[in-house]
This record gives C-alpha cells, structure tokens and sequence, in this order.
C-alpha cells in the first residue's frame, strides 16, 4: 500500500468526524498521538511503540486530508530521493 493509497483509506474511515472536529480539534490529535509515541519509544513494548506510529500516521492522514494535501506528494517533493538541503544521498550535510 502506498501514503496515498493509506490516506484514501482514512479518508473513507473518518473524513466526516475528522472534518466536524476540524482542523485545530484533528491538529491536538495529532499532537497528542505523537506524545503518546514519546512515551512508548521511553519503554521496550516494541507491539505498543508499532501502534503509536500507526496512530501518528493516521492522524496526520486525517489532518492533511482536511487541509486536502497530498502527503505522498508533499513528502516526494521535498524528498526527491536526495536531501532538500545538500541535494546528496546519503545526506551529507554537517550539524
């Protein structure tokens, strides 16, 4: 399945609630999911760790199918097999 493919999907699922709740009530989701996977990544549940990330993702799905953007497209735009900034891959830049 591809990130498109994958937000379709949630589109399907949960646009009509996901569009109700908006896009500031969907944005503290995600925030809250990506807190949620802080917490796990502290411990050693590698099943509870695979579930947080699956709720990051589709969270974000949702929000950016409220904002109706493509985040298989947004992402390979930026990401066009190289780094945006050093346009090398691997990445080669310093920090």
């Amino acid at each position: 399945m591809h990130v498109h493919e994958f937000q379709q999907m949630m589109k399907q699922l949960y646009f009509h609630r996901d569009s109700e709740r908006g896009l500031k009530g969907t944005y503290n989701w995600l925030v809250d999911e990506v807190h949620e996977l802080g917490e796990a990544l502290e411990g050693s549940d590698k099943e509870a760790i695979e579930k947080e990330f699956a709720d990051v993702i589709a969270w974000l799905a949702s929000l950016a199918n409220i904002l109706k953007v493509d985040l298989e497209k947004a992402a390979l735009d930026k990401y066009p097999h190289k780094c945006p900034k050093c346009n090398s891959s691997p990445c080669q830049c310093t920090f």
